[in-house]
C-alpha cells in the first residue's frame, strides 16, 4: 500500500518537473527595428483614440460673466514626439513629449448687456503622456496587456477669443483654458486605457492559439510563460505542437532541442525546433494519413509489368488462375517520421511497410510479398506572408524483404521503378499538402516579407522585416468585426 502511494507520489512529481521544464516548439523575438515601424501605427492609433475624446459642458458664472462651453471636441493633434520602446521586465512603454492638442468648442458668453457667441479653439503645448503597457500570458496562453500606467501632463493652454468682445474677455480666457486644461487631463489616460485594454486586447484575442490546419491536425500556438522583454526585444516562447483532432490528448512529448535565437538584425525572428515538424508528422501518423493503395489507373504500366514478371514464379505457385488478378500496392508508415535538422539542412527519415497485392475477382485479396520500404527526404521550409510551407524531396530510397534476405536481393530490379514512382506519384501529392502552408501566430493585417531561413543544429531560425497590409486602427476595426 506504501510502496503504490509512493510510486504514484513519484510519477506526480515527475510529470510536474516535466511539464515545468517543457522546451518551447516555437519562439518569436521582435527587436526594437520591429518595435521602431510598430511605433509609426502606434502613433496613428493614438492619435486617432484621442480625437474621440468628449468633454462636458461647461457652464457658470465668473465675475460680471456668464458662459456656456458646448461641442468641445479635439480638433488637432500633434504627437511628431511619440517614441515606443521596450520597458525590461514590464512590457512597452509608449512615451509623448512636448506635443500638441488643439480643442474648439462653441461659447455663449454674457458680459453685463453684452452677449456672444461662436466657435473658438483653444491649443494645448507642452504634451507629455507616460503609458507603460503590462504585456503577460492569460489564462487560455494568449498574449494580453494586463495593466496601464499612464501619466498625462498639459503644461499650457491658450486661447484666443475673436469677435466685438475679443479684448474684453482676454483675460476671461485664463479661467476657461485652466479648467479645459483639468479637463483634458483627467480624459486622456482613461481614453488610452480603454484602447488598450478593451481593442488592443480585442484584436490580440483574434491571434490563433488553438486551431484547426485542416481536417486532420490542429496546432497549438498558446504561450507557455509571460514574454520575456529586454532593453533590445519581445520573446515570446510558444508551445508549437501540433495534434490529431480525432485524439487532442494523444501527443508526442517534446525532447527536442529548445530553439534559441541570437540576432537582433532583423525586425522579427521565428525559430522553430525538430519536436514542432515532429509533432506535425505524428499527428498525421495518427490520424491514419500516412497510408496510400495503388491500383488499377494509379498503377504505372510499366511498374505493373516488373511486379507481375517479379512474382511470376509465386503466382503460378500459389494459382495460375490469378495471373490476369489487378496488381496493387499498399503503402503504410509504420513509425511516425522523424525530422533532423542540422546547420546543412532539414531531413525527414520515414519507414513503411509496402505489401504486394493480388485482387481477384469475388475473392478475398491475395499477398505476394511484404517489404519494408525506407526512405530519407530533404525538406526545405519558406515563408510567405503568415504561412510557413515546407517543400519535399526525395533524397535516399531502399527497399528489403521482411521474408528473407533471399527476396531482398530478387527485390533489388524494384529499385530504381518503385524509387520513380515515389518521385513522380507520392512527393507532388505531399507538396501539394505543405504548399498550402500552416499560420505563424500573427495578427491579420502583419505579414513576414524578405525572409531569410537559416538551419542550426535542432531547430531553424527564420529571420525576416513586418510589413503592414493595413494600420493599426484597422487591425482593430477587424478584430470588432
Amino acid at each position: 500500500m506504501t510502496s503504490s502511494l509512493l510510486s504514484r507520489l513519484f510519477l506526480l512529481l515527475a510529470s510536474s518537473i516535466m511539464a515545468a521544464t517543457e522546451p518551447s516548439g516555437c519562439k518569436i523575438r521582435i527587436t526594437d527595428k520591429g518595435l521602431n515601424m510598430l511605433k509609426f501605427e502606434t502613433q496613428k492609433f493614438v492619435e486617432e483614440e484621442l480625437s474621440t475624446i468628449t468633454m462636458p459642458e461647461m457652464t457658470g458664472t465668473e465675475g460680471r460673466f456668464h458662459y456656456n462651453i458646448t461641442d468641445v471636441k479635439v480638433s488637432e493633434l500633434n504627437l511628431n514626439n511619440a517614441d515606443l520602446s521596450f520597458l525590461p521586465e514590464v512590457g512597452l512603454l509608449f512615451d509623448v513629449q512636448n506635443s500638441s492638442i488643439t480643442l474648439s468648442f462653441h461659447r455663449q458668453l454674457l458680459y453685463w448687456f453684452f452677449y456672444d457667441t461662436g466657435y473658438i479653439n483653444a491649443s494645448a503645448d507642452d504634451v507629455n503622456i507616460n503609458t507603460a503597457l503590462k504585456l503577460v500570458r492569460d489564462q487560455d496562453g494568449r498574449l494580453q496587456i494586463s495593466n496601464i500606467t499612464c501619466e498625462a501632463k498639459i503644461n499650457k493652454m491658450r486661447a484666443k477669443f475673436s469677435g466685438t468682445l475679443g479684448r474684453v474677455y482676454d483675460f476671461f480666457a485664463k479661467f476657461l483654458t485652466t479648467g479645459l486644461r483639468i479637463l483634458l487631463n483627467q480624459k486622456i489616460c482613461p481614453a488610452l486605457n480603454h484602447a488598450a485594454l478593451v481593442h488592443i486586447n480585442s484584436m490580440l484575442a483574434t491571434i490563433p492559439v488553438r486551431t484547426n490546419v485542416d481536417n486532420y491536425i490542429g496546432i497549438d500556438y498558446s504561450l507557455m510563460d509571460d514574454p520575456v522583454v529586454t532593453s533590445r526585444s519581445l520573446d515570446m516562447n510558444f508551445r508549437g505542437m501540433f495534434y490529431n483532432l480525432a485524439e487532442e490528448n494523444d501527443t508526442l512529448v517534446n525532447y527536442a532541442a529548445e530553439p534559441l535565437i541570437r540576432e537582433y538584425d532583423r525586425m522579427v525572428y521565428l525559430a522553430l525546433s525538430e519536436f514542432f515538424f515532429d509533432s506535425g508528422l505524428f499527428s498525421y501518423y495518427k490520424a491514419g494519413i500516412f497510408q496510400m493503395h495503388i491500383i488499377n489507373e494509379k498503377m504505372p504500366k510499366d511498374l505493373e509489368m516488373l511486379l507481375r514478371t517479379t512474382y511470376f514464379g509465386t503466382i503460378m505457385m500459389m494459382n495460375p488462375a490469378l495471373m490476369d488478378s489487378p496488381v496493387s500496392l499498399q503503402l503504410a508508415v509504420n513509425s511516425p517520421p522523424k525530422t533532423t535538422i542540422k546547420t546543412s539542412g532539414a531531413t525527414v527519415a520515414m519507414t513503411a511497410i509496402v505489401k504486394v497485392m493480388l485482387w481477384p475477382a469475388g475473392q478475398a485479396p491475395v499477398q505476394l510479398s511484404s517489404m519494408t520500404m525506407e526512405t530519407k527526404f530533404n525538406a526545405k521550409v519558406s515563408m510567405r506572408g503568415k504561412l510557413l510551407a515546407v517543400h519535399a524531396d526525395l533524397r535516399k530510397f531502399k527497399i528489403f524483404s521482411n521474408q528473407s534476405a533471399l527476396e531482398s536481393l530478387a527485390l533489388i530490379p524494384l529499385q530504381a521503378p518503385l524509387k520513380t514512382m515515389l518521385q513522380m506519384s507520392v512527393v507532388p501529392l505531399i507538396n501539394n499538402w505543405t504548399k498550402q502552408g500552416v499560420r505563424i501566430p500573427l495578427a491579420d493585417g502583419i505579414d513576414f516579407i524578405e525572409e531569410v531561413v537559416e538551419y542550426h543544429n535542432g531547430f531553424i531560425v527564420i529571420g525576416a522585416n513586418l510589413y503592414f497590409s493595413k494600420g493599426l486602427s484597422a487591425m482593430v476595426a477587424g478584430s470588432a468585426q
